[in-house]
């Protein structure tokens, strides 16, 4: 296997997906005796009135279907799924959790994960710069495991950057998780809920133009295939031809989702959706000369060895059902392969001898994974008297394998950063190291929530997840496997002092999956905060307090890039947010958070430092305003934001560390006519420069100043 570069629109035999057809066609048949059962249990219902059109269904009974359908109507969500895999009042929920709708994720154009988030209290994004492999996003100090509906994805960093137009909203659960959702790291996690049909006819189109060449055209509508609103479909695409701020960049998309949702009765519902994902860029800048101050488009890497291509198809189903007093049961399951590989040259050393030259190095990577996910659970819903209670028990299973081959050559020329002159990519592109690992966890977990009065509320939940653990060295040939156990907990307590006011406390425990020999990475976390949403007005008002440990973790050094074993780092912060639609003319974003960090390694140099990439202070702030179309006029809305960064170290002996900042952010919407808009967005409106990163070999820049004008049509 060579490491080159390789277009996205490689052949694909069609054995590829056999198993996939398979797969699905084993689901169905899986799922077959429940369909059946809820046919005959409401054939009555659904023949009664013969002629009569179904009225738009809903599932009805116990909670366990969440909706979005107003998502697309406001900043402010009331419930969520990001605190566990049942829909629940955020208001009541005794954990923090931020969900950014489609309608702000629409207001912000947010292209990427990155620019979904960053403007929710305890997350930082962006503290690579010019890197653009991955989205890479902390939460609480520590790197996200990511959801897609539930069910596990893997970590941000060394995973596939996701396309935010697939989804209605994007949930982070801040703390630990593991009890509800699995393999988690104790800072938070991500949740993407993805767009699913409606029962209604609607639509909209719209294209993009601006900065570094982008053109982009997306397209996202559905209705009712049936008369009776049993049968429906959703397609969503997004098609991106472009460059990226770097030279010798591109930044290319192609993005298609479609989906079929199948309502045979009023309580029951199958879902089936197909998404494919294809990219081609590049791996971001390479970094720049430490000391320097050249344009973020200044290139010191090799045109000719420059790629990063992402090719991933996904498909999905879920299926719910109501049997009726209390009981339902729900059903989810992804399969998912793709490939990523990525080449570039990175700069290992800026030399001091005046030579104006810069070392470097070649660095490529090819993987291909595949995953299959599955989880069934139980829902109970029940009364004693003043006390509702709501059981969930379910089982997880996940088989994760990837291969992975990499490229690391030290011979790459120099290149003088004054009048730098390419040479090529490596002269043999084979891998010289590579791993074949699998993962398969099996989970049963438990929830119990008891309220009170419908004051307070009591939630436990426990489970327990085993991991089997393979890796193959691809070269050496070795196989090393492994297995672990792991048992964790929460349980949170929330009171409603009054239907607008809630404090809560919690403690929570998570686990990361291990490696070959090691223990998994754990946990701990204990919580207090309250919450307030307010009848007057659409809004949420949030304020938290957390003490944060984890402990049995590798690190990699930020100037070395080599693993550290750290004993136990701890975390205590403070967090404040806001979302508020004040008026029906003014919305507001807000959020504050401070993290003392702190590592705990007697006996080591590291000892009492903070942990790198960590930002003692942020803060963000973002909001519009609609001016009212008078006459001709259309409504013109107005936004506007600022982001502060505050300084953190790049390395675990804090020797180095970056500057504030502060990036500002603006919008303008205006109607031209009814369901026609017109809007601009601009990103780092000042275009604000400074370095998010420093190695060994380079610094890197945070992303400049970008203007995109979108042309929107809806119906």
């Amino acid at each position: 296997m060579n490491i080159v570069r390789t277009s996205d629109n490689a052949k694909r035999a069609s054995k590829r997906y056999r198993g996939t057809l398979l797969l699905g066609c084993t689901a169905l048949v899986a799922l077959a005796p429940t369909f059946v059962f809820a046919q005959e249990a409401d054939a009555t219902t659904a023949n009664a009135g013969s002629g009569t059109a179904l009225a738009p269904i809903v599932i009805k009974g116990s909670r366990t279907v969440l909706d979005t359908s107003n998502d697309s109507k406001t900043i402010v969500a009331t419930e969520t799924t990001g605190a566990g895999k049942l829909p629940t009042d955020i208001l009541t929920a005794p954990a923090t959790v931020s969900v950014i709708t489609s309608k702000e994720l629409e207001e912000r154009r947010a292209t990427s994960i990155v620019e979904a988030v960053r403007y929710t209290a305890g997350v930082t994004t962006g503290y690579y710069g010019g890197d653009d492999r991955y989205d890479y996003i902390n939460i609480r100090g520590f790197e996200p495991y990511t959801y897609r509906d539930g069910l596990a994805i893997g970590r941000t960093v060394a995973n596939t950057k996701e396309e935010p137009y697939a989804f209605d909203r994007v949930e982070v659960l801040k703390g630990t998780s593991s009890a509800g959702f699995g393999a988690a790291e104790p800072g938070g996690s991500i949740n993407y809920v993805t767009k699913l049909p409606k029962t209604e006819r609607f639509g909209e189109a719209y294209v993009t133009g601006g900065s570094y060449n982008h053109k982009e055209a997306g397209l996202d509508f559905g209705d009712n295939i049936t008369k009776d609103d049993t049968l429906s479909y959703r397609l969503t695409t997004k098609m991106q031809n472009a460059d990226a701020e770097y030279d010798y960049s591109r930044d290319n998309e192609k993005f298609i989702m479609g989906g079929l949702t199948w309502r045979p009765t009023d309580v029951t519902s199958l879902s089936f959706v197909f998404d494919h994902l294809s990219k081609e860029g590049v791996p971001g800048s390479g970094g720049q000369p430490i000391g320097s101050d050249f344009d973020r488009s200044d290139f010191f890497g090799e045109p000719d060895y420059y790629f990063m291509n992402t090719n991933r198809n996904t498909y999905s189903v879920k299926f719910d059902h109501d049997f009726g007093n209390g009981l339902s049961f729900s059903s989810n399951s992804r399969y998912t392969k793709g490939r990523n590989n990525f080449g570039s040259a990175y700069l290992s050393y800026t030399r001091t001898d005046g030579s104006d030259l810069a070392d470097r190095y070649y660095f490529g990577s090819d993987t291909n994974n595949e995953q299959f996910v599955t989880d069934a659970n139980l829902v109970y819903e029940t009364n004693f008297g003043n006390v509702d209670s709501r059981t969930l028990g379910g089982l997880e299973y996940n088989h994760f394998q990837s291969q992975n081959y990499g490229l690391y050559d030290p011979s790459a020329p120099p290149i003088n950063w004054v009048d730098p002159v390419y040479s090529g990519g490596p002269a043999s592109a084979d891998p010289n190291y590579g791993t074949r690992d699998k993962q398969k966890t099996k989970a049963i977990y438990l929830q119990q929530d008891f309220t009170f009065d419908d004051r307070l509320t009591v939630s436990v939940g426990m489970r327990n997840d085993w991991f089997d653990l393979t890796e193959t060295d691809l070269f050496g040939g070795g196989t090393e496997s492994d297995s672990n156990s792991k048992f964790t907990k929460r349980i949170g307590v929330s009171y409603k002092i009054t239907d607008e006011l809630a404090p809560y406390i919690s403690y929570a425990e998570s686990a990361a999956p291990p490696g070959v020999g090691t223990d998994p990475t754990t946990g701990k976390q204990y919580e207090v905060g309250i919450k307030y949403r307010p009848d007057a007005f659409p809004a949420l008002f949030t304020a938290s307090l957390y003490d944060l440990t984890k402990g049995n973790i590798t690190v990699d050094d930020g100037i070395s890039y080599i693993p550290f074993t750290v004993n136990k780092v701890r975390h205590r912060g403070l967090e404040l947010e806001a979302k508020a639609e004040v008026t029906k003319d003014i919305n507001l974003i807000a959020a504050y958070n401070y993290i003392d960090s702190k590592i705990d390694d007697p006996g080591e140099d590291d000892n009492g430092n903070r942990l790198m990439r960590v930002p003692k202070n942020m803060a963000s702030l973002w909001g519009t305003y609609k001016l009212e179309g008078q006459g001709r006029r259309g409504d013109m809305t107005f936004g506007a934001g600022a982001r502060y960064i505050g300084s953190y170290y790049y390395d675990l002996a804090n020797s180095n560390k970056s500057e504030t900042a502060v990036v500002f952010d603006a919008s303008f919407t205006y109607n031209i006519v009814k369901n026609t808009t017109f809007q601009l967005n601009v990103n780092n409106v000042f275009d604000d420069k400074h370095i998010t990163n420093q190695d060994g070999g380079g610094v890197y820049y945070n992303q400049g100043r970008t203007i995109y004008a979108t042309l929107r049509q809806t119906w």
